[in-house]
């Protein structure tokens, strides 16, 4: 546990629909104490958040289509391109959920597709709010999801009937076949999660309980010293 630079694993979130802009200005300032590399927040509050972090190497990300995915492609775009012009370098899309499960899959993969063609240059990755899935939609929307050039699956929104599970995370993994990065994010506030969604092949964690994790982790850390 020891080997991971944990803090810049995490991408330290609020996105709560109640979240104030004192909670967003916060959520800058613990980042830059704490060494977590990407924070995401409402996109209104977006020249904030750039404003907060201006030289520090943080990047900041906006959530595209959030939380429910059934919005058209040229909203996803609009909403892709404005985050970008004014300053955010990270993109985190809902996949359309409806169109995969009525499986119009030209329709899930070109809609990835057009998001990332009008914001080249920025990460990406497609939330596929796995509770809605099943196994065979998962592994569907994983190489959907490849073929349009994202960076990262990603398993949940947070704001589902369920999060990130170790199972949903292995299959992520075995299914994008290192082609693409897996993030693993909804319901993760604790250590022990975090760790077992690590070993699972996480490669990236997004969480509101970013500060109480990193305390367990430097516990744990201080035990096994």
């Amino acid at each position: 546990m020891s080997g991971w630079n944990l803090p810049a694993l995490i991408d330290h979130t609020v996105l709560r629909p109640d979240a104030t802009k004192v909670e967003v200005l916060r959520l800058c300032e613990e980042a830059k104490a704490n060494g977590f590399m990407v924070i995401f927040a409402p996109p209104c509050y977006i020249d904030e958040m750039v404003a907060a972090v201006v030289g520090t190497g943080i990047r900041v990300g906006i959530p595209i289509g959030f939380p429910l995915g059934g919005h058209s492609t040229k909203t996803k775009v609009a909403e892709a391109v404005e985050a970008v012009q004014r300053g955010a370098t990270v993109l985190d899309m809902v996949l359309n959920i409806s169109r995969l499960k009525s499986a119009d899959h030209d329709y899930v993969r070109t809609d990835i597709a057009e998001v990332l063609k009008s914001t080249m240059g920025v990460e990406h990755k497609v939330i596929l709010e796995t509770c809605y899935l099943t196994h065979q939609e998962k592994q569907t929307a994983c190489h959907l999801i490849v073929e349009a050039g994202a960076d990262y699956v990603k398993t949940s929104t947070g704001f589902g009937a369920a999060g990130a599970t170790v199972d949903d995370v292995r299959l992520l993994k075995n299914t994008v076949a290192g082609r693409v990065k897996v993030k693993a994010s909804g319901g993760i506030r604790d250590w022990k999660t975090t760790l077992a969604m690590l070993e699972a092949g996480a490669d990236r964690i997004g969480t509101s309980a970013s500060l109480a994790i990193i305390q367990e982790w430097r516990v744990a850390i201080h035990q096994q010293a």
